[in-house]
């Protein structure tokens, strides 16, 4: 059930419990929790002019419980987690469509806890966490526009399609359950729809997570294979200028369920989120986003609190 085991450190000696073997995949889901956040992100179709660049530096904090398997002799499980990430964004022409691309690379710093039969387990990891590719273009409402065309167009309905890629760049032991890395590839396809009113923007996305599997899991030799993830999530902003815009954000997503080698876990996910954003332009080239967001509904899965925090350079090359 629950081994006791003492770590010397420089500060003194600690007792930690390691936990028991069917807690590991929901660890391991944990981590995935942080790593993609599950999406909540407003204006993701937004139109922009072709050869626009943006540099964006991003910072979020997670805080919360973590709920499992009520059968499991886990008590106070609770996790937090900051995550920085770097992101590139270039937009083109696609066929005479507008699109984009969007390169992120995270490092994540995070922390455990929880008692198991009266002992206490705790992991610490930072490092470099998957990385990111985001293709999206826009199928209606969305034509490659240069920056003088661009001063006068006039946002309606837009549709668009995008695929994800999670690249398995972050760090990655074998050796533990819990890593910033998840050592496997991972793909969206989604599609979304954008209208605005004047002011008013209603966003609506759907995807599906596809996942390959991880063939060196905890303790190196197991298989872990998991089920895709069905995924969706809503906008409704408000736009007080060109640049300063207000969202109250959505989600939910369903499924994910996991295997080791032959072994099927109790881990099929049906969770959702609610959050708000604002971006807050601060000079032609720079503007600011804050949003925060918290469970909505969480049936297994990290129940947390998240605030974040970005800014964001932003430039047309070849401008006249």
């Amino acid at each position: 059930m629950c081994r006791l085991e003492r770590q010397s450190r420089r500060s003194g000696t600690n007792w930690v419990c390691r936990l028991p073997a069917p807690a590991y995949p929901l660890l391991f889901c944990l981590v995935e929790v942080f790593a993609t956040a599950q999406d909540l992100t407003p204006r993701a179709y937004v139109i922009t002019p072709v050869d626009s660049n943006a540099v964006i530096l991003s910072y979020s904090f997670s805080d919360g419980d973590v709920l499992l398997d009520p059968t499991l002799p886990i008590e106070n499980f609770k996790g937090r987690a900051g995550v920085s990430v770097f992101s590139y964004y270039r937009s083109f022409s696609i066929v005479g469509r507008s699109a984009n691309i969007t390169l992120s690379v995270p490092y994540a710093d995070a922390q455990y806890k929880a008692t198991v039969m009266s002992g206490e387990a705790r992991a610490s990891r930072s490092g470099l966490a998957d990385g990111r590719v985001r293709l999206s273009v826009n199928l209606r409402g969305g034509r490659a526009m240069s920056v003088q065309d661009f001063v006068s167009y006039r946002e309606g309905v837009v549709i668009g399609a995008s695929l994800t890629a999670v690249v398995p760049i972050g760090q990655y032991d074998p050796a533990r359950i819990i890593n910033p890395g998840a050592n496997r590839w991972a793909m969206k396809p989604e599609i979304g729809f954008s209208k605005r009113w004047n002011h008013w923007v209603v966003d609506g996305y759907g995807g599906v997570w596809f996942f390959a599997n991880n063939y060196a899991f905890f303790p190196g030799q197991s298989i872990r294979s998991q089920n895709a993830i069905g995924a969706g999530e809503a906008h409704f902003s408000y736009y007080f200028g060109r640049a300063l815009w207000a969202s109250f954000d959505g989600n939910f997503w369903a499924g994910g369920q996991s295997t080791i080698n032959t072994m099927v876990n109790r881990d099929f996910a049906k969770n959702s989120r609610l959050g708000a954003s604002v971006s807050i332009p601060l000079s032609r080239h720079q503007s600011l986003k804050f949003s925060f967001n918290k469970g909505a509904y969480i049936a297994i899965g990290g129940d947390y609190t998240t605030v974040s925090a970005g800014w964001q350079y932003h430039w047309v090359s070849n401008s006249e």
